[in-house]
């Protein structure tokens, strides 16, 4: 499996749309090929980003989602830059290790 993590610090009084724009987009990137899951994590840190976490079969099928229709689609018409209180930042992670509780 292949994990990306979008750090995505949002500037305070933007959480709300930063949010929304997911919601929205709610069921489209799970029809791409290869895709397992979506993670939107908010921090309870102040200060901290929020973690916008994309679990993938491998890094090719990142890289064809990031190459296709439905990715243009999803970033049109972002945020202002004044909703972010600074740089984001892409990480790429192969996964070594998973464990989960079986119920």
């Amino acid at each position: 499996m292949y994990v990306v993590a979008n750090r995505v610090p949002v500037a305070s009084g933007w959480e709300e749309r930063f949010e929304a724009r997911f919601r929205q987009r709610a069921g489209e990137v799970d029809k791409q090929p290869g895709f397992i899951r979506m993670d939107i994590l908010r921090p309870v840190d102040a200060g901290s980003p929020y973690v916008v976490l994309t679990t993938w079969e491998d890094e090719a099928a990142f890289d064809d989602w990031v190459g296709s229709e439905d990715f243009k689609r999803a970033h049109q018409n972002p945020l202002p830059r004044e909703a972010f209180s600074g740089e984001g930042r892409l990480e790429r992670h192969e996964v070594v290790v998973s464990a989960w509780r079986e119920d």
